[in-house]
């Protein structure tokens, strides 16, 4: 499934931020809800696409980027990130693609062209269930040691 996200919506969604202030707070932001993304994702990483509006984006960026698997782009040509997700979606020839915004404005786009649209929110508890939850084909949990100790603060969400 390829997914498009709307980076700073979801941003605020997921209350991952940085510790600075100003230009460098929001690249330290970014920078920890990618690393997030990241580790939710997984092998996934690669089929993502996350769009940030230009307004933010740091001097010396380029316009595309890569953060560990994820695409980043940002929206230097588009009065806005919303605009380069439009067309992202209509570009769209993955039957199953699913947009991830707060935004109604994207949310009709993505049902427009048959995809699947979800809230910030609803896709973090989604994404963060799957991540916890046992994979298919295990029946037994691991064996004791530091791997096993880690399966189970997954598993009971510690």
């Amino acid at each position: 499934m390829k997914l498009i996200i709307d980076g700073y919506n979801l941003l605020h969604a997921s209350g991952v931020f940085g510790a600075s202030r100003g230009a460098g707070g929001f690249e330290q932001s970014r920078r920890a809800l990618l690393d997030m993304l990241a580790d939710l994702l997984g092998a996934e990483a690669s089929n993502t696409v996350v769009v940030f509006d230009a307004a933010r984006a740091p001097d010396g960026l380029p316009g595309r980027a890569t953060h560990r698997g994820i695409r980043v782009w940002f929206a230097r040509e588009y009065p806005d990130a919303d605009s380069l997700i439009e067309e992202l979606v209509a570009d769209a020839t993955s039957p199953h693609l699913m947009v991830v915004s707060n935004d109604r404005r994207l949310q009709a786009a993505a049902r427009r062209r048959r995809a699947k649209a979800v809230s910030c929110a609803e896709w973090l508890a989604e994404a963060r269930a799957a991540r916890r939850a046992p994979r298919a084909g295990d029946t037994k949990p691991p064996e004791p040691g530091p791997e096993g100790a880690e399966y189970w603060k997954r598993y009971f969400d510690l």
